[in-house]
């Protein structure tokens, strides 16, 4: 199956969103709205396959030197597949493209992340900055995902 990545369109925001919250229902990863995925388009990377949307990820600059992996969900049929870890390189790529040299998840798949080379880091170790959005959390301020992170 060849795997095209490039970055999300206006008309994936619905594909990319069932991906999501698919997750989200099995309380894998934090829903997003069609309002949140619409200003975060310009931050999406899709992988797609004959016109399908099989994963999805963003990278979100959260300060000077320090962006974030957000939203990466893959669809099950090509998970273990490379589809992940490819977003996770482009994310990385871009990263370095702009000066940016260091990058965190907030995840509940440390392994896989760990497996891509990022190590695992309190919580409390991330600025106050990484926060703001989860002011809106429906488990804030009892956040139970991992940070990982990676020095470029």
């Amino acid at each position: 199956m060849a795997m095209n990545y490039r970055k999300a369109k206006m008309g994936d925001v619905a594909a990319i969103q069932n991906l999501i919250n698919s997750y989200a229902e099995k309380g894998l990863m934090l829903p997003r709205s069609l309002n949140a995925l619409y200003e975060s388009l310009l931050e999406l990377t899709v992988a797609e396959s004959e016109g399908k949307i099989l994963g999805v990820g963003g990278l979100h600059i959260v300060w000077e030197n320090l962006a974030e992996i957000r939203a990466l969900a893959i669809a099950p049929e090509v998970l273990r597949q490379g589809v992940g870890r490819r977003l996770v390189e482009i994310f990385l790529e871009q990263a370095k493209e702009i000066g940016i040299n260091q990058v965190f998840a907030l995840t509940y798949k440390p392994e896989f992340f760990q497996r891509c080379g990022f190590r695992i880091v309190s919580n409390d170790s991330l600025p106050h900055k990484v926060w703001k959005e989860c002011i809106n959390c429906t488990k804030f301020p009892n956040c139970d995902e991992v940070a990982v992170t990676i020095d470029l």
